[in-house]
């Protein structure tokens, strides 16, 4: 990990997300990625390490990734990213009413929609969208500086479930095996969920060792 790099990872909210804060030292600047619950908490750790919240990224627009984008996004300013296939799940009614129930605030509109291979930028850092459908149509990971945010769709032992609408193991599988697991071994993971064995893994570790993705 570059020294002018900062990673943060909070398990938040009452479905045990992992959220995490990204930070570029030099600039002081810094984004959150799916803040699952307990947004006051993320942006307080977000100041502690003096980083300054300038963007807002979700990794899919499921209920539990999203719950903390209205607070988060009040208190800090944040533009809100999505991939444009998400954009319409992200505000629809019935999700509303379950961030609602959920403890939330139904989420404002994406301000940036993202496709397959464009990047953001924040202070002198650049990462990589990579599109990885088959958990949700619109379902992203990140990519950076040898570590890699999979949100729902790699787990550490696991992989994201398929039944809900855009699911599909087929085209899941696909996305990691294609997509991930071609990324260097030493690349880490950093999952959506702490499902597994330990908060983090790697490339190598995942495809000699997850079960699912055994030949």
């Amino acid at each position: 990990m570059p020294e002018k790099l900062l990673i943060k990872q909070l398990e938040v909210g009452r479905l045990g997300v992992f959220s995490y804060i990204i930070g570029d030292i030099e600039s002081k600047e810094g984004l959150i990625i799916d803040p699952g619950g307990n947004p006051t908490r993320i942006v307080r750790t977000a100041e502690e390490e003096g980083i300054k919240i300038r963007l807002l990224v979700n990794t899919h627009a499921h209920i539990d990734h999203i719950l903390g984008n209205a607070k988060v996004i009040e208190k800090t300013g944040a533009k809100l990213i999505i991939h444009e296939l998400e954009r319409n799940s992200l505000t629809r009614f019935y999700k509303r009413f379950f961030n609602l129930f959920w403890g939330g605030s139904p989420s404002p509109q994406p301000d940036i929609l993202v496709k397959d291979g464009d990047t953001i930028e924040i202070g002198s850092l650049t990462l990589g969208i990579i599109h990885t459908p088959g958990h949700s149509k619109g379902g992203i990971c990140i990519y950076g500086y040898d570590n890699l945010f999979t949100g729902d769709t790699l787990f550490v032992g696991g992989i994201g479930r398929v039944d809900l609408p855009g699911g599909s193991i087929k085209v899941l599988l696909n996305s990691i095996k294609n997509r991930l697991l071609v990324l260097p071994d030493e690349t880490t993971i950093w999952p959506g969920h702490n499902y597994g064995p330990s908060p983090s893994s790697t490339v190598l570790q995942e495809r000699l060792y997850n079960p699912f993705l055994a030949k």
